[in-house]
């Protein structure tokens, strides 16, 4: 890895770890206002309908220019939908614009990745790539937790009100402070070198761009490896968005935890996905890719095993840490939630690669990211749909999980009797040394192609 790469992955740290934290303060907010459960997951549904409303504009957009000027722009961005959400706008709106940032942002932090890099170091680079968003997952919903407890909010607002003269509320104070990772993380996008890749310029007719779009989506859903691997993404990452929430009601529910606390609970599924991340760039390598999705199947039979759990039985008391003594019951939904991010990161990491590898050489980096963007949000959308669609039918967040967790293990054993069918018909392992880029050509008829 060379030190550009590791100017993009603080970048992205700073960028993930404010998006994070944001999403709990947002929360936090819905709650000050009193506002009904399903606006939990519709805060979600805002923020990534622009992965999907955008998807064809995004991947011209991050190849047009230097994608590091690209992601200053983006994060810049982001800190306005923090602003707008301070000063008074609905949580709602304000986060649907942080979700237009990030969806801007995507394409071409990915896409600098296949720039910078050689296939080869693919899937090690998607390794750093997890394992740093997961830590920024796991310290953002920390810090935004911290952020909005009583005794830290209290402190702070009150330091915000004495020399400044604010009035704010507790997750109003939350949000200044997380606008300034926006700006942090802006600034480093400043030092991102530019690589010097260029490609076609892309038409600017939005008809033509549409069309365009359209073809690149079928190339990777035709393409035999391609169908699979944006398969597993598109169902991890709805699954993993869902999740996200999911977890924080489940233990408000059965743990009785405060949301302070449920984020905690919340990011050691980050660990977990941090760890099988890690394991995964180092045991699994890009023509090893497909042997990891039985452990898809395993998460979703993890997710219907914590939800039939009845952490009412475990005995009083726990492990003390100091002055702070933490129950049996935390520890063991811990310890499964661990396990079910361990799972998904195995098997996410090497996906995700190929899954680059396949959309450059077939594409362009934005092009295919963005390709990539569409699916993976549009399968986001559909399950936070269907979660907020659950709560107001009134199920039960034990039941939400356990459809949730069969759901993902069912698609998965489809997913892999489609691989095994096409094994049948191709080779696997030869076609992803495959360079040939005959397709990218006839993009470029279109004005997206590399050049």
């Amino acid at each position: 890895m060379n030190r550009a790469f590791y100017t993009v992955m603080a970048a992205q740290f700073f960028s993930s770890l404010a998006d994070n934290a944001m999403l709990i303060a947002a929360l936090a907010l819905l709650q000050e206002m009193q506002a009904p459960d399903a606006t939990r997951p519709m805060l979600k549904l805002f923020f990534f309908v622009s992965y999907v409303a955008l998807a064809a504009f995004v991947g011209p957009f991050a190849d047009s220019r230097p994608k590091g000027r690209v992601m200053f722009y983006t994060n810049g961005i982001k800190c306005a939908g923090g602003a707008l959400m301070l000063f008074g706008f609905h949580p709602l709106l304000a986060y649907a614009v942080i979700g237009f940032g990030a969806a801007s942002y995507s394409p071409a932090k990915y896409g600098i990745v296949t720039e910078l890099l050689p296939p080869e170091k693919l899937v090690a680079a998607n390794g750093w790539i997890e394992t740093l968003t997961v830590g920024s997952i796991v310290l953002g919903t920390s810090v935004g937790g911290l952020l909005v407890s009583t005794r830290v909010s209290s402190v702070l607002v009150g330091f915000l009100h004495l020399p400044l003269g604010l009035h704010l509320s507790a997750s109003q104070a939350a949000i200044g402070l997380i606008g300034l990772l926006y700006a942090l993380a802006a600034g480093i996008n400043l030092l991102i070198p530019d690589t010097g890749v260029r490609y076609v310029q892309p038409q600017r007719s939005p008809a033509m761009l549409l069309r365009n779009f359209a073809f690149c989506v079928k190339t990777l859903w035709s393409d035999r490896l391609g169908q699979i691997s944006l398969a597993v993404t598109t169902l991890f990452w709805g699954a993993g968005a869902t999740l996200q929430l999911l977890v924080i009601a489940w233990s408000q529910h059965a743990l009785g935890m405060g949301l302070s606390k449920a984020a905690v609970l919340q990011s050691v599924t980050a660990i977990g996905v941090a760890l099988g991340a890690v394991i995964a760039a180092l045991r699994v390598s890009l023509r090893q890719s497909f042997r990891v999705l039985p452990y898809g199947i395993a998460m979703g039979l993890v997710v219907v095993a914590i939800a039939l759990v009845d952490f009412r039985i475990f005995p009083p008391g726990g492990l003390t840490i100091g002055t702070v003594t933490i129950g049996w019951a935390t520890l063991v939904a811990a310890g499964l939630m661990m396990l079910i991010g361990a799972l998904a990161g195995y098997f996410i990491v090497p996906m995700n690669a190929l899954l680059q590898h396949r959309g450059y050489v077939l594409l362009s980096a934005g092009n295919s990211i963005a390709v990539q963007n569409f699916n993976e949000n549009l399968g986001i959308l559909f399950m936070l749909a269907a979660y907020t669609l659950l709560i107001m039918a009134g199920v039960t967040v034990k039941f939400t999980m356990i459809i949730f967790g069969l759901f993902v293990s069912s698609a998965m054993a489809l997913v892999i009797l489609r691989h095994r069918s096409n094994q049948r018909a191709f080779d696997a392992v030869a076609l992803i040394g495959d360079t040939n880029h005959g397709v990218a050509t006839e993009i470029a008829a279109g004005g997206a192609s590399k050049s």
